[in-house]
């Protein structure tokens, strides 16, 4: 006979979960202790802050496809986790978040860190909008049932993160329940569903009739592992392909046929042929703001006379934004192959495509003409586009880049170039301050043979640089690269941009002399036993980051970049009522009558 905690410790080895991370507390010892007994076959790392280990479980999930768990106590230890949580749940990645509570014999009674008021240990309701089911058993003979249907909900169809919440008394009660056989339950379920035939036969021919078509890809394609499906069929069909970020690589962006990032920071190429084409086939995608830009007509897509097929698992994303020719419900990498197959099928083959990839072409020269100067310039501080060129141009492949949320992610989507699935690791939905700091971690930990980089800013590092205790702690070499601008750059370039020019609370200055300040990068990191190197010129950038790639233990860059470069944009942006602003390079809106 086990009791609740060894219930839940042989059911997560059960599932090959590797990993639990997360942090102590009195409402999760139990826990603890059936943990201690199993560290044969499951790691427990100790994080400094629960956020940190939602963030390390989520971009686990994004490299591996596998779920980890993570472990908080009852108060105030989960409540530091619903960002991590959003932060997945907005991505469609997927991690277990075990969550203690309070014991069920003081339910009500308002014990210590128990939230009562509207209903007893009510933490559940705090997480319900960023979980995708929560559950509460409050006897341990309800953990087997709570546990097998967590998995199958985390995992099936569109991935996302799921809630145990456990009162404290559940981890240590003994139950005479067998734990459940995963290969029992779930083996047999497959979210591989495909769409209709024949609605799969139509948009063939909708492509194959195309003068110019488009593929736009979206994490529905990389979390179905879809890559090589895709490529083969803008290969065959000889069709263009844009990317949203957490897609970049699914298709090797130094393809001919890769366009890049579409949207406000998107690159010309990929945003003109979004506006000028007569097909759009769109797999897992969202058509967020940012790679609509903000859904205004011309400015990156035209929706219709643009015909739309729309591809994605979850029904509710299909027709969200824009009105669809046809829409197909099921799993990218099915769908892919259902196309593929109809390819294969006897029929007219696509013509007239030549004047099409022309016109890509000599819209790929004229972007690569206006931006080399910033690629080029040895300006101090550091042009930004400089330091992506640079880490580019140094990280092999394989390694995954961690972009983090600010400005620095728009200058990383905008000139980066995956040439591999599942190398950028972007919070993209909920766009989480703290995702790339501590999600580094969870990648090495995923991928502990490859390079593994984030990129953050200084606003954003020191939201969470307990990462360096963790890393020194428990080894992950993992790498920060600081954007260092002296700001929160993102949203002071919206102060600067869209309102009255003037800027508050966005620069991190000395009130007293008006001096820009931040901590010392270097020095912080050496006061935590990381090594580091402040980097001022675009000359050290590439032999900095290289040294710290290959230095085999945790690593953090202060890299000065200019605060005052904008990225340029391609597309718009609005924030109702302010207007939205005119791209900074390419035509302007285009009427939806020229697309006819």
């Amino acid at each position: 006979m086990r009791n609740g905690g060894e219930m839940i410790v042989e059911y997560l080895v059960r599932e090959k979960v590797p990993y639990v991370f997360g942090l102590c507390g009195h409402g999760n010892v139990g826990l603890l202790d059936a943990l201690y007994d199993r560290t044969d076959a499951i790691k427990t790392i100790s994080t400094r802050h629960e956020q940190t280990a939602g963030h390390m479980a989520d971009a686990y999930y994004r490299v591996a496809h596998r779920p980890v768990a993570t472990l908080t106590s009852c108060g105030p230890g989960s409540c530091n986790i619903p960002i991590a949580l959003a932060c997945a749940f907005m991505d469609s990645s997927a991690f277990l978040a075990i969550t203690a509570n309070v014991p069920t014999s003081q339910f009500n009674r308002a014990p210590f860190q128990e939230t009562y008021r509207h209903f007893q240990a009510d933490f559940p309701s705090v997480i319900r909008p960023y979980v995708k089911r929560s559950w509460q058993p409050t006897r341990a003979d309800m953990l087997a049932t709570a546990l097998r249907q967590a998995f199958a909900t985390m995992l099936s169809g569109r991935p996302g993160p799921v809630n145990l919440d456990v009162p404290f008394n559940v981890f240590k009660e003994p139950a005479d329940e067998e734990v459940p056989d995963p290969g029992d339950w779930r083996e047999g379920i497959s979210s591989r569903s495909g769409g209709d035939p024949e609605s799969v036969r139509r948009a063939m021919a909708l492509l194959r009739g195309a003068k110019r078509p488009l593929i736009f890809v979206g994490h529905g394609v990389a979390l179905s592992e879809a890559g090589e499906e895709l490529t083969r069929l803008a290969r065959q069909l000889r069709i263009p392909v844009i990317f949203s970020p957490n897609a970049f690589g699914a298709l090797d962006m130094q393809d001919p046929l890769a366009l890049g990032f579409v949207g406000r920071n998107g690159v010309f190429q990929a945003n003109e042929a979004a506006r000028t084409c007569d097909v759009l086939l769109a797999v897992g995608v969202r058509f967020d703001d940012r790679s609509s830009s903000s859904w205004i007509p011309g400015y990156s897509f035209n929706i219709p006379p643009t015909r739309l097929i729309h591809v994605d698992v979850d029904v509710q994303e299909i027709g969200r934004n824009y009105p669809v020719h046809l829409g197909i419900v099921g799993d990218a990498r099915t769908v892919l192959r259902q196309m593929l197959a109809a390819a294969a099928e006897p029929g007219p083959e696509p013509t007239g495509r030549e004047a099409w990839l022309r016109d890509i072409a000599s819209w790929r020269a004229k972007w690569e003409e206006f931006v080399r100067p910033g690629g080029e310039s040895d300006a101090v501080p550091i042009h930004p586009q400089r330091v992506i060129q640079a880490l580019r141009a140094v990280a092999p492949d394989d390694a995954i880049i961690l972009p983090d949320s600010g400005v620095h992610h728009n200058w990383v989507v905008q000139f980066w170039k995956a040439r591999r699935p599942q190398t950028v690791l972007n919070t993209w939905g909920f766009s989480a301050m703290g995702f790339g700091v501590a999600g580094v971690l969870g990648a090495k930990l995923a991928a502990p043979d490859r390079p593994c980089v984030a990129v953050c800013g200084d606003g954003g590092f020191m939201m969470r640089p307990d990462v360096l205790a963790t890393a020194v702690e428990y080894d992950i070499p993992a790498v920060w690269l600081i954007w260092n601008n002296f700001a929160y750059g993102a949203i002071r370039d919206i102060q600067t941009g869209l309102l009255a020019k003037r800027e508050i609370a966005t620069s991190f200055v000395r009130e007293r002399d008006g001096r820009l300040i931040n901590p010392d990068f270097v020095a912080l990191a050496r006061a935590c036993g990381v090594d580091g190197i402040r980097v001022e010129t675009a000359a050290d950038l590439a032999p900095a980051i290289e040294h710290a790639i290959k230095a085999g233990a945790p690593f953090v860059l202060d890299v000065h970049v200019d605060r005052d470069i904008k990225p340029p944009a391609v597309g718009t942006w609005q924030l109702p009522p302010l207007p939205h602003g005119e791209p900074a390079f390419g035509a302007r809106r285009l009427p939806q009558e020229e697309t006819r």
